[in-house]
């Protein structure tokens, strides 16, 4: 799921490119593609501390998506994040903090 979405939010970060908007272009591509990157690393810890770690990491890096995706939705100058991108950012945090959460007890 993570990787699909790191795709999807690779071609919306180019189309707010194509509205000179670099900053936040910078900012939804390194969040976005860091989740997906960040899952992959914990998949390998070397121990169940390292993984809830780098989970925590990854549910912040789609938390802030999260927040970028809406400022992007209420600002007049940015291209309009689908529904589909929030739909999924919101399944990616649900997810995330489940298996934290998970992890902690077990």
């Amino acid at each position: 799921m993570s990787f699909e979405f790191a795709l999807k939010i690779m071609a919306y970060s180019e189309e707010i490119r194509q509205s000179n908007r670099f900053e936040m272009a910078s900012q939804i591509f390194r969040s976005g593609t860091s989740i997906g990157a960040n899952i992959k690393e914990a998949q390998n810890a070397e121990s169940k501390a390292d993984f809830i770690h780098k989970m925590k990491i990854a549910a912040k890096e789609a938390d802030e998506v999260q927040y970028w995706l809406a400022l992007c939705k209420e600002s007049e100058f940015y291209p309009n994040p689908s529904k589909e991108l929030h739909n999924e950012i919101q399944s990616i945090n649900l997810i995330l903090s489940k298996i934290i959460s998970s992890s902690k007890k077990s």
